[in-house]
């Protein structure tokens, strides 16, 4: 098959988009079809014989200058001009306008492919695609609803704005203006031809929350490069690590920062978070409120040998996520047959297993439990050794790359069938 691979957004390290996009179309290359990525910033990092085809956006929230204004040679057409609007009104515009792009990219050379999987890109402009000659399927990792939810939930009324005697702000409003391409979401899903998910908590999610039809919806659980493997060189006493995005709500890096300075009465250890907090944002000043900014450092930019090089460097992960629709990052953890507490949301008890097999596993904002979890793992060496052995053991067993691409493969090669059966019924 000619496959184009649509990604709006892919960074390379961080979050499960851009190594979705680079681990699934260098197995689907293996496998002999042929995979072009088309992406916006920022873009992913490919393997030998996927094509990257740029689709730039006008950069509006590159870290360092986020919310940035563009200087007016930057602006190439309407589009960029709408783009700009929106995220000047508080809404992130990004999915439609990067829909907007490609199909248009797309019109241009359908010859070229056939067919179209798109990356939870979940625009209207998307759906034109079959107008015009090529079958569209989808992956939803999972609802962004579970996301708004969890950010209204934490989200005041109204505050006043930071150095400011007089000036008000309202989160809660700015919240929903953020998740203001939640309602072309919802429009879009329920029309895809097909819909891929990584687990089954995210296909009732997305049954639910999108009204997508579950006849519609197949399960392919993500996979964990062979390159995440237990370490060589010996752990790092008391070092806790964590993968997330430090400032979004939905990760849980709130409730693991309080348990950590509850332990950090009794215990020597540190907290490396494998992420880039934002200046000023949420988890710097709870660090500063909780006074543990000594014992707590960043890790960013990091490549695949470096962030496989710490994730076994630590005596213990944690992912206190309060919803996730797979959690690569665990799976990965595993691998490395580093020993988790982890908690019951979303899809990680579908990742860890059974309660105790691979993970110490808590309820999801509970910080007295998860501070308990983790020293009672922390005092438990040979607790710990039979985690990550069963961890690493269940990711060889369950989360394989090569098989993702398979059963994907398998997929889009169904709905490349049924879109040509309807198109020759319709030519009668």
């Amino acid at each position: 098959m000619r496959i184009a691979m649509l990604s709006y957004r892919s960074k390379p390290h961080v979050g499960g988009q851009g190594i979705y996009i680079r681990r699934l179309s260098r197995e689907l290359v293996a496998l002999g079809h042929t995979v072009e990525v088309f992406s916006g910033q920022p873009y992913p990092d490919l393997d030998e014989g996927v094509v990257l085809t740029k689709v730039p956006s006008l950069d509006l929230y590159r870290p360092g200058d986020e919310f940035r204004n563009p200087r007016p040679r930057e602006f190439r057409d309407l589009v960029d001009v709408e783009e700009w609007l929106r995220m000047r009104s508080g809404a992130f515009p990004e999915p439609l306008t990067f829909a907007k792009r490609v199909v248009k990219l797309l019109r241009a050379r359908r010859d070229e492919f056939d067919i179209v999987l798109d990356n939870q890109t979940l625009a209207t402009p998307v759906l034109e695609v079959e107008s015009f000659g090529l079958p569209l399927a989808s992956t939803i990792h999972h609802p962004i609803t579970m996301d708004r939810a969890i950010e209204l939930e934490v989200a005041p009324w109204v505050r006043r704005k930071a150095n400011s005697r007089w000036r008000l702000e309202f989160p809660k409003v700015g919240v929903w203006r953020w998740y203001s391409f939640l309602a072309q979401q919802k429009r879009t899903a329920p029309r895809l031809r097909q819909v891929i998910v990584p687990s089954e908590s995210s296909k009732r999610d997305v049954a639910r929350e999108f009204g997508v039809d579950t006849a519609r919806i197949e399960t392919i659980l993500l996979g964990v490069d062979e390159r995440f493997s237990p370490p060589t060189a010996p752990r790092v006493p008391g070092r806790i690590l964590a993968m997330a995005s430090a400032d979004a709500p939905l990760k849980g890096i709130h409730i693991l920062l309080e348990a950590f300075a509850k332990l950090l009465t009794e215990r020597d250890l540190e907290l490396v978070l494998v992420t880039k907090p934002k200046e000023g944002g949420v988890t710097e000043k709870l660090i500063d409120k909780l006074g543990i900014a000594g014992q707590v450092s960043f890790a960013s930019g990091l490549t695949d040998d470096e962030l496989v090089a710490l994730m076994g460097s630590a005596e213990l992960a944690c992912v206190p996520s309060l919803y996730e629709g797979f959690s690569l990052p665990t799976a990965e953890l595993m691998a490395c047959e580093t020993p988790l507490v982890v908690s019951r949301a979303g899809a990680i008890p579908e990742v860890v297993g059974p309660d105790g097999l691979c993970a110490e596993v808590v309820e999801p904002g509970d910080v007295g439990a998860l501070a308990h979890a983790i020293g009672a793992l922390l005092d438990d060496p040979e607790r710990r050794a039979c985690l990550g052995a069963a961890g690493r053991q269940r990711v060889k067993d369950l989360f394989s790359w090569s098989a993702v691409a398979v059963r994907t493969a398998d997929v889009l090669a169904d709905v490349i069938t049924q879109y040509n059966q309807e198109q020759e019924h319709a030519d009668r």
